[in-house]
C-alpha cells in the first residue's frame, strides 16, 4: 500500500539560488528500445569477488572460499551463492572490467561516480562525508532521462525506494537532478523492514483533516504549500514552481498513484518468490512501476543495521568490513539472490524485460585481499572500500544476455580487458533509452554537455 501525502518534493531542501537550469527540449532521438530502466544500487559496496568475478585460482589471501558455478549461459560464472540468478544468466550481461577509481576511495565519492558518471571533484577529498550534495552538482542519470522522456500523464519520470541513502547529515551525493533542475528531481518512496509490504511517499501526505476531495474542492493545496513557495520562490523561477504546483496536485488526485504502489495486492506465491523483505518488495514495486511506465526506478538496497552491523563491522549493508563471507552467504546474497532472480524471471516471463533496461551497480567493490585493519586483519575476515575495480550487470532493454564484457586481472584489482568506467555505463543507459542528445543550458544560456565522457558500449546489445 502506499499512503499519499502533502507537499514539497523530494529534493526540495537541497535547492540552491541558481539551481533549476533552463528548460531545454526534449529530444526523442532514435526509436528507445528500453521503455524504463530499473537502477538496483547495493548500498556499501559490493564484493565483485564473492558475487560475479569469482577468482578460484588466486592466491588463498585472495581468493576466498566460495566457487564459481556453471549456469543457464555457457561461460557465465556466478557465486555458488547465487544458485536462483544462475538460472536467470542467460539474459545478464556483467562488466568485469569497471574502474571507478576515486581520490577517497570511499562511499561518498563512490556513489556520485556510479551515479552520474562523472569523476568526483576535489570538495570530496577536503570535506570527505561532510560533502553534502551542491546545487552545481552533475545529475543523476536517473534525473536526466526523466528530464528528456516524454512527461507521464499521473507519476514523475523518476521515483527511488525505499530510501535515500544515507542518514541525515551524510546524504550521498549524486542522487538528484543539481544543476538540471529540482523539477527533475526523484520521488522518494519510503518503505521499512518492519512492514515491507507498506510503502509511502513523505513528499505526498495530506496533513490534518485534509482529504483529495477537500483538496479538489477549496483547493487546500495552495495553503499547505505556502510557506513553502515562499521559501523556493528564492532560488526557483515562477514557472519552475507552477509545474511542481501541478505535479502535486496530479499525484494527490490520482487513483492511479495509489494503485501503482500497491504490492500487497500481489498474489501470494509472487510475493514470496521475491522475498517478502523490504529490498524483495522494492524490485516488485519496480517491477509494477515499469508497468505502469515510469521511466526510470531506482533501488537503493536498504540495510538492516539491527541485524548486521554488529555482524559484519558494517551499516548493516554491503560494507562488509568484517565478517565478509559469513554475512555474505547466510544473509546478503540470499536475499539477493531471491529478489533480483525474481525480477529478472518475472520481467522477462511478462514479455517486458525486452523493453525494460535493468542495471546492477555499487558505489565501489572490495579488496581483494582480505583482512580489513579495521576489524582485525586477516582474522577479521573482512573486505575494505575497493573503487578501483567492480562488476555492473545489465540485463534487458537490447542487451544480449549470456555474455561476459571485459575482464579483471587474476586477483580482481584492476581492470585489465576492455575497461570502461561509470561514464561508459551512465551512456550506455542513455543509448537503451534512446537519448542522444545531452546539451542543456545553465541559468545564463549557456550551453553545456550533461555528460562528454565516455561512450556506450553497444557490443552489448
Amino acid at each position: 500500500m502506499v499512503v499519499a501525502s502533502g507537499l514539497g518534493f523530494a529534493g526540495l531542501a537541497f535547492g540552491r539560488p541558481g539551481a533549476a537550469a533552463a528548460a531545454t527540449p526534449r529530444v526523442e532521438g532514435s526509436q528507445p528500445r528500453a521503455k524504463s530502466t530499473i537502477l538496483f544500487f547495493l548500498c556499501g559496496g559490493a564484493s565483485h569477488l564473492d558475487m560475479w568475478d569469482v577468482k578460484p585460482d588466486a592466491p588463498a589471501e585472495y581468493r576466498g572460499p566460495f566457487q564459481p558455478i556453471a549456469t543457464s549461459a555457457p561461460g557465465v560464472r556466478l557465486s555458488e551463492h547465487l544458485p536462483l540468478l544462475a538460472q536467470q544468466a542467460h539474459h545478464l550481461a556483467l562488466v568485469n572490467s569497471v574502474g571507478a577509481t576515486v581520490n577517497t576511495n570511499d562511499h561518498h565519492a563512490g556513489y556520485y561516480y556510479n551515479l552520474t558518471g562523472h569523476v568526483p571533484d576535489p570538495t570530496f577529498l577536503s570535506k570527505g562525508n561532510d560533502r553534502t550534495p551542491y546545487a552545481d552538482d552533475w545529475p543523476f542519470m536517473g534525473s536526466v532521462v526523466a528530464a528528456r522522456r516524454p512527461p507521464h500523464p499521473q507519476l514523475p519520470g523518476a521515483i527511488t525506494l525505499p530510501h535515500m541513502p544515507s542518514k541525515a547529515p551524510y546524504t550521498r551525493p549524486g542522487q538528484f537532478a543539481a544543476r538540471l533542475g529540482i523539477e527533475h528531481d526523484p520521488l522518494y518512496v519510503h518503505g521499512s523492514l518492519e512492514e515491507p509490504l507498506k510503502f509511502h511517499v513523505p513528499a505526498l501526505v495530506l496533513e490534518g483533516d485534509a482529504t483529495p476531495d477537500r483538496l479538489l474542492a477549496r483547493r487546500e493545496l495552495l495553503g499547505t504549500i505556502g510557506a513553502a513557495q515562499r521559501e523556493y520562490e528564492q532560488f526557483a523561477a515562477p514557472s519552475t514552481w507552477q509545474r511542481q504546483q501541478a505535479r502535486a496536485m496530479s499525484l494527490l488526485l490520482s487513483a492511479g498513484t495509489t494503485a501503482a504502489f500497491d504490492v500487497a495486492s500481489e498474489p501470494l506465491a509472487i510475493r514470496e518468490r521475491y522475498g517478502q523483505t523490504v529490498n524483495g518488495m522494492s524490485l516488485l514495486l519496480a517491477r509494477r512501476l515499469v508497468e505502469a511506465e515510469v521511466p526510470f526506478i531506482t533501488v537503493f538496497w536498504k540495510e538492516n543495521e539491527k541485524k548486521l552491523a554488529k555482524k559484519c563491522s558494517s551499516a548493516g549493508g554491503w560494507d562488509t568490513h568484517g565478517n565478509n563471507f559469513v554475512c555474505l552467504k547466510d544473509d546478503l546474497l540470499p536475499e539477493f539472490d531471491r529478489g533480483f532472480s525474481a525480477l529478472i524471471e518475472d520481467l522477462a516471463q511478462r514479455g517486458l524485460l525486452d523493453e525494460t533496461l535493468v542495471l546492477v551497480t555499487s558505489e565501489m567493490g572490495r579488496t581483494p585481499k582480505i583482512g580489513d585493519p579495521r576489524s582485525g586483519g586477516i582474522a577479521g575476515a573482512g573486505r575494505d572500500h575497493w573503487t578501483h575495480c567492480l562488476t555492473d550487470v545489465l540485463a534487458g532493454g537490447g542487451i544480449r544476455g549470456g555474455q561476459t564484457y571485459g575482464a579483471s586481472d587474476r586477483r580482481g584489482e584492476y581492470p585489465a580487458d576492455k575497461p570502461v568506467t561509470p561514464a561508459d555505463i551512465a551512456k550506455t543507459v542513455y543509448h537503451a533509452m534512446g537519448i542522444h542528445d545531452l546539451e542543456a543550458a545553465d541559468p545564463q544560456g549557456r550551453p553545456y554537455n550533461l555528460l562528454a565522457e565516455g561512450s556506450a558500449l553497444t557490443d552489448l546489445f
